[in-house]
C-alpha cells in the first residue's frame, strides 16, 4: 500500500478514515468494550463502515459545496486555500472531522444505554475497582490466602500501594500481620516495613473495614 502523494490523495483519506475513527474511539469510550469489537481490523473496518456512512451524510446535505472546496483544494492547493479562508477551513474540519462524529457518537451511545441491562464503567478491572475507585475505597486490613494455603496480611493505608490497570496487579501494604491459620488477624509485625503481595501468587484477596471506633477515626495507621 502506497502513501499519499498529492494533497488530494491525503485529503480523501482523511475524508474517508477519520470521521469514523472519532465516531468509533468516542463510541468504545462512551459504551465500553464489546466482544464483537475485540479485533483490531473489525474496530477499523466499524470506522471505516462509520466512516462512509457519514461521508454519504455529508454529500446529502452539503454536496454542492464541498466539490467546490474539493476543486479549489485541487487548483491552489490545501495550504493556499487554509491560507485564503482559515477561518471556514477550520470550521468545516471540526464540524466534519469532529462535530458530526461525536454527535452520532453521542446519540447511539445514549440509545443503546437507555435500552441496555446493565451499565458500563470506565475502570478497567475489579481490582483498580477494589483497591482505590470503590465508593467504599480506603484504609483496611487485607488478608490473603496464597496459593499454597498460607494467610498473610496487613494494613493498607496512605502509604501502602497498589498498581493499576494495565500493569500486572500487585500490591504494597505499609504494615505487615502475623496471622493465624484460619486467615484471622493475630498481631502486628514489629517493627514491620511493610509486605509486598504478588496476586499471580494469590488464591483469594479480602479487604476488610475497619469500623471507625475501631480506626480511631480515620488514621492512617491501625496497631490492631
Amino acid at each position: 500500500m502506497q502513501p499519499p502523494s498529492t494533497t488530494s490523495q491525503l485529503l480523501a483519506l482523511v475524508l474517508l478514515v477519520l470521521p469514523g475513527l472519532t465516531y468509533q474511539f468516542l463510541r468504545e469510550r462512551w459504551r465500553g468494550p464489546v466482544a464483537t469489537e475485540a479485533q483490531l481490523g473489525e474496530r477499523m473496518l466499524r470506522a471505516i463502515t462509520a466512516s462512509v456512512v457519514l461521508n454519504g451524510v455529508y454529500a446529502v446535505i452539503a454536496g454542492p459545496a464541498l466539490v467546490r472546496a474539493w476543486r479549489k483544494a485541487e487548483r491552489s492547493g490545501l495550504s493556499a486555500l487554509a491560507a485564503e479562508s482559515p477561518r471556514a477551513v477550520g470550521m468545516w474540519a471540526l464540524v466534519l472531522f469532529l462535530g458530526v462524529p461525536a454527535a452520532a457518537a453521542a446519540a447511539v451511545s445514549y440509545r443503546e444505554r437507555r435500552r441496555a441491562r446493565s451499565v458500563y464503567r470506565p475502570v478497567p478491572t475489579a481490582w483498580d475497582y477494589a483497591v482505590g475507585m470503590s465508593a467504599d475505597s480506603g484504609p483496611r486490613f487485607v488478608r490473603a490466602r496464597l496459593k499454597d494455603g498460607t494467610w498473610v496480611g496487613g494494613w493498607f493505608g496512605t502509604r501502602s500501594y497498589a498498581s493499576s490497570h494495565p500493569q500486572e496487579a500487585d500490591l504494597y501494604l505499609q504494615a505487615s500481620y502475623r496471622m493465624a491459620a484460619d486467615g484471622s488477624f493475630v498481631s502486628r509485625v514489629e517493627h514491620t516495613g511493610g509486605i509486598y503481595l504478588r496476586m499471580a501468587d494469590v488464591d483469594v484477596v479480602e479487604m476488610v473495614k475497619v469500623p471507625e471506633h475501631r480506626s480511631g477515626g480515620g488514621r492512617d495507621d491501625s496497631s490492631g
